[in-house]
């Protein structure tokens, strides 16, 4: 079968990244033919872009004064930007339609040929977020002949943002099946009429000796640490991190994007291969990421997650309350009992292995059957 999925697959983010190579991955691995649709709109590609984005700054004085004083933190990214992109050539390249696409009305007068289209995963639905009113990522464009499912897309929250409402409504009527990611995701399918199923992130259908066989894993092998995976430099994250730390005697590992002074070493600049080795080798993850407690769940690390300051937290409480494990959703002054104890993999695996399986059969039949 011709499979063509979508995605926002190169936004510089680890979780993002590893989540498109894995459907593909996935896909091809059961005998299809699949490719990942290289869609780029401008609002996904350009943040390591030396440009003027603010046209307040468009007079040519001015915006050679900014572009100046943009210089020094331009040249810094590059070197995640080059990370990322090593990355993009190894895994995410080679699985690319040959076209790239920067808009819907490009993907429209010339849709990528398949017989199935995969919107999915991440959070492709996010309202909150541009691709959330993208009509690309709710496979707006191909003829009628070629079937459009959705697999473990993300609203991301509880509610869509006001005034989007009905726009989401009516693209996903275009659909032939979907599956979204998180439980709060059917509740806000069954506020528009919907009904869909629930499914893993792709990550979880590549067992965990394929990410060790296909990934760099050594990377953290020789050392004792916290990893911190923080979006926000949180000091909720700090808290908890150095506190855990502390009392177990580890050092502490970031590998967010930013640099943390309070780490004892900074990954800011490399791929995501090293960050899924740097999760397999921790003694304990604390994040306030998805994908960083997926990875914590295939490689049975111990973790915990911090409340986002930004609101989106809906997602990591379903994964969590989904395995029991809604007691290690924490904050800086969670008792301390709590942050030394261990997760019991044994009654996680027994819900988790049971949802992978429904989920590939789920994907592997709407694939096959033509009245999907």
């Amino acid at each position: 079968m011709k499979i063509a999925t979508i995605t926002c697959h190169r936004v510089y983010n680890h979780g993002a990244a590893l989540q498109a190579w894995a459907l593909a991955s996935f896909l091809k691995r059961e005998g299809h033919d699949v490719n990942i649709i290289d869609y780029r709109p401008d609002y996904l590609c350009g943040q390591f872009d030396w440009k003027v984005n603010n046209p307040r700054f468009d007079k040519p004085i001015i915006k050679w004064l900014y572009l100046l004083a943009k210089y020094p933190s331009w040249k810094r990214s590059q070197k995640r930007k080059n990370a990322f992109d090593a990355f993009d050539a190894k895994y995410i390249a080679p699985c690319v339609t040959k076209k790239t696409y920067a808009s819907c009305e490009e993907l429209k007068s010339d849709p990528p040929e398949a017989d199935v289209y995969v919107a999915g995963s991440d959070q492709i639905w996010n309202t909150v977020l541009r691709n959330g009113t993208d009509a690309s990522f709710y496979l707006d464009f191909g003829g009628e002949k070629t079937r459009k499912i959705s697999y473990a897309a993300s609203f991301a929250t509880s509610s869509l943002r006001q005034g989007t409402e009905d726009f989401v409504k009516s693209k996903l009527a275009g659909l032939n099946s979907i599956a979204v990611r998180e439980p709060s995701g059917l509740k806000l399918l069954e506020t528009m009429n919907y009904t869909g199923t629930l499914v893993c992130d792709p990550v979880f259908l590549l067992d965990v000796d394929v990410w060790c066989s296909e990934m760099s894993v050594s990377e953290g092998a020789d050392e004792k640490y916290v990893l911190v995976y923080d979006f926000e430099m949180s000091k909720e994250v700090q808290s908890v991190a150095e506190r855990i730390a502390r009392e177990k005697k580890l050092k502490i590992f970031s590998i967010g994007p930013y640099f943390l002074e309070y780490a004892t070493k900074n990954y800011c600049d490399y791929g995501p291969d090293i960050f899924v080795a740097l999760i397999k080798n921790a003694t304990c993850v604390v994040s306030n990421s998805f994908h960083a407690t997926a990875f914590s769940f295939i490689f049975k690390r111990d973790m915990f997650v911090v409340k986002r300051a930004d609101g989106l937290n809906t997602r990591m409480q379903d994964l969590l309350s989904r395995y029991g494990l809604s007691g290690r959703l924490v904050d800086g002054n969670t008792k301390s009992e709590i942050l030394l104890s261990h997760i019991d993999y044994e009654k996680v695996d027994a819900v988790l292995s049971a949802e992978i399986e429904c989920s590939k059969k789920w994907l592997l039949n709407k694939i096959k059957t033509k009245d999907s």
